[in-house]
């Protein structure tokens, strides 16, 4: 009798443990399953350029591209970019490592699906665009620089004859845009705190 018991506690003991080693793994085989998903997205096809780039600056952005390719590559807060089957890469170098990126970059909301038209045109929103290439190795060495400074501004209006009217109403509105902004993420608690002391002042004042 007392055989059997320490069968059974023995068998019972070994199916804890076994269930719990059973349990052990399934977070494991998550995370596999997740690694892999990651590492099955495709990589594009390569570019082939005849030559190093000699990219254009789309007027009003600080956006970069390549008109002498079929397939769109943009220049931009130092990363190349590629859109390729309805995903997005990105890459410090403008003929390999490219890895994929999860949206669409925000910059590519100021580029028109027509740049490429425009620039054949010589053309920017009906205006003459006197358009300049540039080679990729200053673009990569100045980007930062040119946008801090606002340097295409200052070229004329990035070669786009008469744009600087526009452009100036553009800049003043995103200038209040960003004022309403501000404001509206202020907190409650300090707009209250404001209004509190120009009360105090006044009544300072008035005393």
């Amino acid at each position: 009798m007392k055989k059997r018991n320490i069968v059974i506690r023995f068998l019972l003991f070994g199916t804890i443990v076994w269930s719990l080693v059973l349990l052990s793994h399934i977070p494991t085989m998550a995370v596999d399953v997740s690694v892999n998903i990651g590492v099955n997205i495709p990589l594009p096809p390569a570019i082939v350029f005849s030559a190093p780039p000699q990219l254009v600056v789309i007027p009003e952005t600080y956006v970069y591209a390549d008109p002498d390719v079929d397939v769109d590559i943009f220049f931009h807060g130092g990363w190349w970019w590629r859109p390729w089957e309805g995903r997005w890469y990105r890459s410090r170098n403008y003929d390999s490592g490219w890895g994929h990126y999860k949206h669409a970059p925000p910059f590519y909301s100021q580029v028109p699906s027509h740049w490429r038209d425009d620039y054949r045109g010589h053309k920017w929103k009906g205006h003459k665009w006197e358009h300049k290439r540039i080679p990729h190795n200053q673009v990569q060495r100045n980007w930062n620089k040119w946008e801090h400074d606002k340097h295409w501004e200052k070229q004329n209006t990035w070669g786009v004859r008469d744009l600087r009217r526009q452009q100036n109403s553009q800049g003043q509105h995103k200038k209040v845009q960003k004022q309403h902004q501000a404001q509206q993420s202020q907190p409650r608690h300090e707009k209250s705190d404001k209004k509190d002391n120009k009360k105090n002042n006044k009544k300072g004042n008035g005393k």
